[in-house]
């Protein structure tokens, strides 16, 4: 795409968090927030919106990314695993955790600012559920880790891990004084995963593309934008308890996503010949040893283990407020901040296939 259409379209779409939050109405009672991060992703949207909502913000963390984002903002320089005398100081209405993935890291800083905090918000995950292969709300039961101890992350541990902190964080701050968010896959832009970017990314190459299962299967996401939101919104009305953030039971489909980022592809990218979906079932797609959520990122079978993956109660969190966006603003947004990455990040996604294995797959007699 050249240089000059692409900043045009750009323009017109808003990129900057000034553009995106520029509507947004003062809060009537201005709070102190620290963020433990804050500087990637999810905690870059929260400092954002927090801003613009008239907060004042804190930072904790080790001062190595995207230290040139957001230079208003209070730093205080540390590491969550035991270099924290930068938090023996100070006070503040409310704490956004949402870099905490093991219990130990999340009962140490609770318990160092529980005097000194009113409100903890600790982000979750809904892969905090035991199960995922009947539909969850708030009260189904969470995983459990064969070894407490465990401090590794990896796929088996992630969930119940997140469950753990969840407790670590009631323990500190009482059920009172906590809120608990269990988002799913969290997507738009600065989202370096490419979990959801791999599709406008991909449509904005243009030509046959690998489409999976069928167009109504059913997905469940949350723009991190709207991710932020919430959580700004449950810590001015210091609400309590734990709430799913994600797109309502059969709000979105993977027919949905795939024509939002071909709409999203003709505008920005404009490829020569346009993306043109070509759907293969699960059954085809295991054959070839394509997987669900990795190589077909945001979709998973709506069968099996899988079944309630996209069926998550949204009910309390819609009723405290929670707002979802189109899935095309959300393709279109992730389009242009992902066509303003330096060039080995657009050609080398993090997720999906190769465009060598997705023609290979597509010239596989179905």
């Amino acid at each position: 795409m050249k240089r000059r259409t692409f900043l045009a379209a750009t323009a017109a779409v808003g990129l900057s968090s000034q553009s995106t939050w520029a509507q947004t109405t003062k809060a009537t009672k201005p709070l102190r927030i620290l963020i433990l991060g804050g500087t990637r992703f999810i905690g870059l949207h929260m400092a954002e919106y927090a801003l613009s909502r008239g907060h004042s913000l804190t930072f904790f963390n080790r001062g190595r990314t995207k230290t040139d984002r957001l230079p208003q903002i209070e730093r205080i320089l540390g590491d969550r695993n035991g270099q924290l005398d930068g938090l023996t100081k100070g006070s503040w209405d409310a704490v956004i955790d949402n870099s905490g993935y093991v219990p130990r890291h999340v009962a140490l800083t609770g318990e160092l600012l529980k005097a000194r905090a009113n409100r903890y918000l600790f982000i979750s995950s809904i892969s905090a559920y035991a199960s995922l292969a009947t539909p969850n709300d708030e009260r189904s039961p969470v995983g459990k880790l064969d070894d407490p101890s465990t401090e590794t992350v990896d796929g088996a541990t992630y969930g119940p891990l997140k469950a753990a902190c969840e407790t670590a964080a009631e323990r500190s701050f009482d059920a009172a004084r906590t809120i608990v968010l269990r988002p799913g896959l969290i997507v738009g832009p600065e989202d370096n995963t490419d979990r959801f970017t791999y599709w406008p990314a991909r449509a904005a190459r243009g030509g046959d593309m690998l489409a999976p299962g069928q167009p109504a299967d059913p997905i469940q996401v949350i723009d991190a934008r709207d991710l932020a939101a919430f959580a700004v919104l449950a810590l001015e009305q210091q609400l309590a308890g734990t709430f799913n953030i994600v797109s309502a039971p059969g709000q979105f489909n993977m027919g949905q996503l795939i024509q939002a980022s071909i709409t999203a592809a003709s505008k920005l990218a404009k490829p020569a010949q346009p993306a043109k979906p070509i759907w293969r079932s699960a059954e085809f797609l295991e054959k070839q040893n394509v997987a669900p959520w990795s190589d077909m990122p945001v979709w998973v079978p709506p069968i099996g283990d899988g079944a309630g993956f996209a069926a998550t109660s949204t009910d309390r969190a819609r009723r405290a407020g929670l707002t979802i966006r189109s899935l095309e603003v959300t393709a279109r947004d992730t389009l242009a901040w992902h066509l303003q990455r330096p060039l080995k990040e657009q050609q080398e996604l993090k997720a999906g296939l190769s465009a060598e294995r997705e023609a290979t797959v597509l010239n596989t007699k179905a």
